[in-house]
């Protein structure tokens, strides 16, 4: 409406007037008079209380966007990418250290990040790799890994980062989706190597990194890398033809979607920039910062967030094989880490620990991530003197990703309330049990009010590298992600698929994921994969995957309801299959066996039901069973069992 157009335009001028005052250096005090001189007589006092309240952080917010903006402008004008914004932070900081790998304490200068990275680079192109060709990078989190695709990308070759807790069918479908040409695994995943080894094409170019006898070399048919790489020249390789811009293809990271196994989700140059740029100015990131990097390198948090401020921004970044509660503030006093990395699981781990004095005796001030629950967040600070928390959201494909800049408990980012369009994302109002778009009589999404739950959305624009939307390796996943006339006739929007809630601020906080996907230890589990790895186990049985709530606990414990109509059903035999084709974050935390699982008219399985009686015994007269993991075992569910793990005296 016109009113509603006109209070815009006046906020949008008394915003200026203060962001003018800011910027030639008059005081908060003044600055909101100033605003307050446009903005009185001219309309309603709540949007001059949402200013007043909003506009430090939204014009903070404004200067991280712009910084990030022009930075990638002045890339695109002048051809660079990743690897030639990484030679720059070599000359800068040749001999500092770039990467430690706790493990070993081993350390490599930038200098010597940059001159493995070259030996990879010529290796590739003696193996006849080309510019758009494809390499799997298979293994446990090590500097080895940065090596790699960063030499590949030296080259145009770009990898494709695989799970490595992933076996069997998962493995291979990801090998696969990314058309590799050659894979390089670790050592420690030969086993994994060895159950796909038949069934791999034999096309497939197969090296080994760590040590393996030439007799298991051979059993796999697999080169030792590390040799090849240690011989391999040491200076820059010549450009690649066609040179690679910010906009072309630099690896493949997969995300668990709502369509089954993972996908492989396209991650440009511009993209990496723009994730480690975010993180580094949003939250006030500074040169001399040590990350400790717990997180996996085939995660966008792990390899960009993290990995990305040591290629980017000359921070030195320690690299943690495995996250461990016990070593974690250990590690970070032994390396001077100033920086941690969490999922909000990791941080109630180590608030689950017995007290040391190793928590207080560290130089830690900001932890980034995301997933902290607001009951966890303030106690997580306050116990280890955490001084500020990083929380962002954003999937690595996204175009929608927000970051909470100002410390406010529970939000995972803003959008400003009196500028929304200066970064066009949106709640609209959709379905939550079909997750359909609510559209109005013409035909468009209908934006949320605060207070009121929608999904996230992020208008696309392929020309601006802040709002385009690369998709995933398959075409059919990337069009499901895409929504037309959405705020306006033709235009597109980014689908996030995660429910969110604005307060009247702009703040959002994120709600569990709906659908066909729940999140559990940190990774996105679907459903529909699981279903379709256990049915095939039981013989193609009826099977329903499903997240359950359990009280106290991040994320949503895996359920699965099978029928056994026979009686046949043997949970030790279950068990020892799952153990092998499952990764521990898939397998079913419960179990709930019954003679027939519902399904509907379509016969698509039926969970409402089974999802609001979760795991109490006393709501069915199913077997229902609970994974002890430190026994190893599935156990039959009582109610003794039952208000053990409700009240949280049995660890999951």
């Amino acid at each position: 409406s016109l009113n509603a157009a006109c209070s815009h335009t006046i906020v949008s001028a008394s915003l200026g007037s203060m962001g003018l005052c800011r910027l030639f250096g008059v005081s908060w005090p003044w600055s909101l008079a100033a605003g307050l001189g446009v903005y009185l007589g001219t309309s309603s006092w709540k949007y001059f209380y949402i200013a007043a309240r909003t506009a430090k952080r939204d014009l903070n917010g404004l200067y991280v966007l712009m910084r990030v903006k022009l930075a990638l402008w002045r890339y695109m004008h002048h051809g660079s990418n990743i690897p030639s914004i990484f030679a720059q932070t070599v000359k800068l900081h040749p001999n500092k250290p770039a990467l430690i790998y706790e493990a070993t304490g081993e350390m490599w200068t930038f200098t010597q990040l940059d001159e493995i990275s070259n030996g990879v680079a010529h290796w590739a192109r003696g193996q006849g790799w080309v510019s758009g060709d494809v390499v799997a990078l298979f293994m446990e989190s090590r500097p080895l890994q940065v090596a790699l695709w960063l030499g590949l990308a030296k080259v145009g070759v770009e990898a494709a980062l695989i799970n490595f807790s992933l076996r069997c069918d998962p493995l291979l479908h990801c090998i696969g989706v990314s058309e590799s040409r050659a894979i390089v695994f670790g050592a420690e995943l030969a086993d994994a190597m060895l159950d796909i080894s038949s069934t791999m094409s034999q096309s497939m170019v197969r090296f080994c990194t760590g040590d393996l006898s030439a007799e298991q070399l051979a059993c796999l048919a697999a080169q030792p890398l590390d040799p090849i790489l240690a011989a391999a020249p040491k200076h820059s390789p010549s450009p690649c033809v066609p040179p690679k811009g910010m906009n072309d293809r630099l690896f493949y990271i997969y995300t668990s979607g709502t369509t089954g196994l993972p996908k492989a989700a396209i991650v440009v140059h511009s993209r990496y920039y723009r994730i480690a740029a975010f993180g580094y100015f949003a939250f006030r990131m500074r040169s001399d910062d040590i990350v400790y990097d717990c997180l996996p390198l085939y995660h966008s948090a792990g390899n960009i967030i993290g990995v990305g401020q040591c290629l980017i921004h000359g921070l030195t970044v320690v690299v943690k094989k495995k996250f461990s509660a016990s070593r974690f503030w250990e590690d970070c006093i032994k390396y001077n880490c100033t920086v941690v990395q969490y999922i909000g699981e990791i941080c109630r781990y180590l608030l689950s620990q017995p007290v040391r004095p190793a928590e207080k005796q560290h130089k830690v001030r900001l932890a980034v991530g995301n997933g902290l629950r607001p009951s966890v967040w303030e106690a997580f600070m306050e116990r280890f003197g955490v001084a500020q928390i990083g929380e962002f959201y954003g999937a690595t494909e996204c175009n929608c990703s927000i970051a909470n800049m100002d410390g406010k408990v529970g939000a995972c980012g803003f959008n400003s309330r009196i500028l929304p369009n200066v970064y066009p994302i949106r709640l609209v109002r959709v379905d939550e049990d079909t997750m359909e778009l609510v559209r109005d009589s013409r035909g468009f999404c209908v934006p949320c009010r605060p207070g009121e739950p929608g999904l996230l959305v992020g208008r696309i624009n392929q020309q601006d590298p802040l709002r385009r939307f690369d998709g995933y390796a398959n075409q059919d996943a990337t069009k499901k992600k895409i929504a037309h006339n959405v705020f306006k006739k033709n235009d597109s929007a980014y689908l996030s698929g995660d429910v969110l809630v604005m307060d009247e601020l702009g703040y959002m906080y994120f709600r569990d994921r709906s659908g066909d996907t729940f999140r559990w230890r940190g990774e996105n589990v679907s459903t529909t994969e699981v279903e379709g790895i256990l049915s095939n186990l039981l013989g193609q049985t009826d099977v329903a995957v499903y997240g359950v709530a359990v009280a106290g606990v991040e994320g949503k414990a895996g359920m699965a309801a099978i029928a056994d109509a026979t009686g046949s059903f043997d949970c030790s035999n279950f068990l020892q299959d799952i153990q092998r084709v499952l990764p521990p974050y898939a397998r079913p935390v419960f179990l709930r066996i019954s003679p027939h699982v519902d399904t509907t008219g379509t016969f698509k399985i039926q969970k409402t039901r089974l999802q609001r009686e979760g795991f109490d015994p006393r709501l069915t007269n199913d077997k229902i069973y609970f994974l002890n993991t430190r026994g190893a075992r599935y156990e039959a569910m009582n109610e003794e069992l039952y208000n053990a793990i409700v009240e949280g005296r049995m660890s999951l």
